[in-house]
C-alpha cells in the first residue's frame, strides 16, 4: 500500500467526461474529482466545467489553485475546512504527480469525510517520479473520485473525432471533408481547433461543410497566436496590437495567444543562452527544428538578459490572467503585448 488510512475505502471510481462525450453518471454531488492526463487544454476545460457546475449551484463559490509540491499540510487543511458561513469552494490541487505523502494522506482523509460545499479537484498527468505520485490516481479511484480522462491526443483519427465531438457539443453538424479541411487549415492544437469550431458553427448556422471551412479560413491563416507573438518579440507594438485584436475578433482563444507569447520568449531565451552556433547543430542540442533556431537567433539580437527575464515574468502573468486571474482577458493580452515590447526596448 502506498497510502495509510484509518479505514479501508471501497473502490468505486466514477468516470465522466466534460463538455463533450457522454457522462456515465451525474458528477454534481462528488466532492472528490480526479482530472487525469497530460492534454493541457482538456485538463483546463475539465477544471472549468467543475467550477461552472459548482457556481451554478452556488454563485459565490470560490476557486483556489495550489501546487501539490508547494502547499503545506496546514495550508491544505485550512483550504478544506468548512467556513463559518459555509461558502462554496473548489480547491484545485495541481500537478498531483508531484505530491508528498502527507498531502496525499490529507486528500484521502478529506475524501472519507468531505465538507459540505467544498470540492477537491486533483490534476495528475498520469506519471510521477515517486511511488506516492505514481500511486495517487489509483488511491483516488478507490476513494470514490469522479475521474475525467484527459489523455494526449496524438493520432489523426483521435483528432478528427475530437473535432466531430466539438461540433456536436455545441449543437452543430460537420461532414468528413470539412473535418479534414479544418485540421489542414488550423493545425493540430486543440485550443485553436475548438475556437475555430465555435466560430464556424455560429457562422454556418449549425451545419459545417468544406466550403464553409475554406471560406472562413482563406486569407486568415496568418492570424494566429504565433503571429501576435512574432510581432511582439520583434518590438512592433502597433502591428502586434492590431493582430491580437483581429485574432480575438475571429475567435482565436485567449489561452492560445498567451501560450504563443510564452513559447516565443522561452525559445529566444534558450537559443540566446546556447550561443551563436550552427543552427543545424544547435537544433539537435535544443531539440528544435533548425528553422526555429535560425528564427530565434535573429529575434534574439534585439534582446538582452534583463529584458528576457522581464518578458518571462510578463508571459507568466498573462498565462494566469487568461485563465481567470484577470477580469478582462482581452485587456490582459493587449497589456502583455505592450509589456513585451517595452521589455525588448529596455524601457
Amino acid at each position: 500500500m502506498v497510502f495509510v488510512h484509518d479505514q479501508p475505502v471501497a473502490e468505486m471510481a466514477t468516470f465522466v467526461t466534460y463538455d463533450g462525450g457522454v457522462a456515465t453518471s451525474d458528477p454534481s454531488d462528488s466532492a472528490l474529482r480526479l482530472v487525469l492526463g497530460d492534454e493541457e487544454f482538456l485538463v483546463e476545460r475539465a477544471v472549468r466545467s467543475i467550477v461552472n457546475t459548482a457556481r451554478a449551484a452556488d454563485p459565490g463559490t470560490e476557486l483556489t489553485r495550489v501546487q501539490a509540491s508547494a502547499v503545506t499540510k496546514p495550508e491544505f487543511a485550512e483550504l478544506l475546512s468548512p467556513s463559518l458561513f459555509s461558502e462554496g469552494r473548489v480547491v484545485v490541487l495541481e500537478t498531483g504527480q508531484e505530491i508528498s505523502q502527507e498531502i496525499a494522506d490529507a486528500a484521502l482523509s478529506y475524501a472519507a469525510a468531505p465538507a459540505e460545499g467544498i470540492v477537491l479537484v486533483v490534476t495528475h498527468n498520469g506519471g510521477g517520479r515517486s511511488k506516492v505520485g505514481k500511486g495517487l490516481p489509483s488511491a483516488l479511484r478507490k476513494a470514490g473520485a469522479t475521474v475525467t480522462e484527459c489523455t494526449k491526443i496524438r493520432k489523426p483519427a483521435e483528432r478528427e473525432k475530437f473535432v466531430r465531438e466539438e461540433v456536436q457539443r455545441i449543437g452543430g453538424a460537420i461532414d468528413a471533408a470539412a473535418v479534414t479541411a479544418l485540421i489542414e487549415a488550423v493545425g493540430t492544437d486543440l485550443r485553436e481547433l475548438a475556437g475555430a469550431v465555435d466560430q464556424l458553427v455560429a457562422d454556418a448556422g449549425g451545419r459545417v461543410d468544406e466550403q464553409a471551412v475554406r471560406r472562413y479560413h482563406t486569407g486568415r491563416a496568418e492570424v494566429s497566436g504565433f503571429a501576435v507573438a512574432e510581432q511582439a518579440v520583434a518590438g512592433d507594438a502597433a502591428a502586434a496590437l492590431e493582430t491580437v485584436r483581429w485574432a480575438l475578433q475571429i475567435g482565436v482563444p485567449h489561452v492560445l495567444v498567451a501560450d504563443a507569447l510564452a513559447d516565443a520568449v522561452r525559445t529566444i531565451g534558450r537559443v540566446a543562452a546556447a550561443g551563436r552556433g550552427n543552427p543545424s547543430q544547435l537544433a539537435g542540442e535544443l531539440r528544435m527544428p533548425p528553422w526555429k533556431v535560425r528564427k530565434a537567433q535573429a529575434q534574439a539580437r534585439g534582446w538582452n538578459p534583463t529584458g528576457l527575464a522581464q518578458a518571462l515574468r510578463v508571459t507568466a502573468r498573462v498565462n494566469a490572467d487568461v485563465k481567470g486571474a484577470a477580469g478582462d482577458a482581452d485587456y490582459a493580452l493587449e497589456r502583455a503585448v505592450l509589456d513585451l515590447v517595452a521589455a525588448r526596448s529596455g524601457s
